[in-house]
């Protein structure tokens, strides 16, 4: 019986152990992303995604509608590429949530977004992911945004 209580023990271990080690690799890849994005580095960023990746943004417009735009990968990496070098492009995450099953995952992070060192809009990015064998990919990423209700104003 006390064979059986340690086997469970060691099983729930590492089941535990080994999904913490999938969040820490998925955060990772997230931070990757991000570090690119700041660096103004696109292969750095295209290194932790997969070559189509669906990008979509939701907000509220000036009319109070919601809109909800769908954007090319080419555009987000032609934007960050020639961005001008005085330009500053702060994106800080606040939260991670991240949820992991097998080889798919989301990563949830809240954000607020800084231009120049002032305060532009905040919101949440959502991420899905992939892991393809051996790396965990970005393959969907949709953002809100937003300036009120940001706790910055």
């Amino acid at each position: 019986m006390q064979r059986i209580l340690v086997y469970l023990i060691l099983a729930i271990t590492s089941a535990v152990f080994g999904q913490e080690g999938e969040t820490f690799e998925v955060r990772k890849t997230v931070d990757t992303f991000f570090e690119g994005f700041h660096k103004g580095d696109t292969t750095l960023m295209k290194s932790v995604m997969m070559d189509k990746v669906l990008l979509q943004t939701a907000y509220r417009n000036k009319e109070g509608q919601d809109v909800l735009v769908t954007d090319e990968l080419q555009k987000l990496v032609d934007a960050i590429a020639k961005r001008p070098a005085d330009q500053k492009w702060d994106e800080r995450l606040l939260d991670y949530s991240i949820q992991v099953d097998g080889n798919m995952a989301n990563a949830w992070t809240p954000y607020e977004f800084w231009f120049n060192g002032e305060f532009n809009h905040c919101g949440v990015n959502s991420f899905q992911l992939f892991k393809d064998g051996t790396q965990w990919k970005i393959i969907y990423l949709i953002d809100t945004r937003r300036k009120k209700g940001c706790g910055v104003e």
